[in-house]
């Protein structure tokens, strides 16, 4: 249903019946382990998708300088009760500090919200990802955010 909320539908482009969210989970969960979709749930009631994917093996590759082990992530908080509380900045950071704690190899996070989005864009934003630059997508027109790990304190 989240898929279907007009809000949702703008810039996922996956409305329609049940099946067309389902095709598109299928992919990612019978695919090569690039991209894996989450479920988020808050005190037990789901309320956001997730997707966390490899953006170095990505489509997204040819539009930006991808670095090895790279990793991008997607977020869709679904019920209109849970948007603009400040829950997604809140979960951005630390869905995105899990990342970085368990990829040792990967040196960011990416994302690549459609500008029209500003939501979304003020949620990384206030969750320490910065607006490298924005790029000509395939059907949208996107602002590449990223968050850079913290660098190493010297030993």
């Amino acid at each position: 249903g989240w898929m279907n909320d007009p809000e949702v539908a703008a810039f996922w482009e996956l409305a329609g019946p049940p099946e067309v969210t389902e095709a598109h989970v299928r992919a990612q969960t019978d695919g090569d382990g690039r991209s894996v979709p989450c479920l988020g749930l808050l005190d037990g009631r789901p309320m956001s998708y997730w997707e966390i994917y490899r953006a170095d093996h990505d489509v997204l590759t040819p539009y930006y300088p991808a670095r090895p082990y790279d990793v991008g992530i997607h977020l869709l908080l679904g019920g209109g009760t849970d948007r603009g509380r400040g829950l997604g900045t809140e979960l951005l950071r630390a869905v995105t500090s899990l990342i970085l704690a368990h990829r040792p190899c990967a040196t960011r996070v990416l994302a690549e919200p459609d500008v029209r989005n500003v939501r979304s864009v003020a949620a990384f934003l206030r969750a320490g990802y910065r607006k490298d630059r924005e790029l000509e997508l395939p059907g949208k027109r996107a602002a590449l955010m990223i968050r850079d790990r913290a660098p190493t304190p010297p030993a």
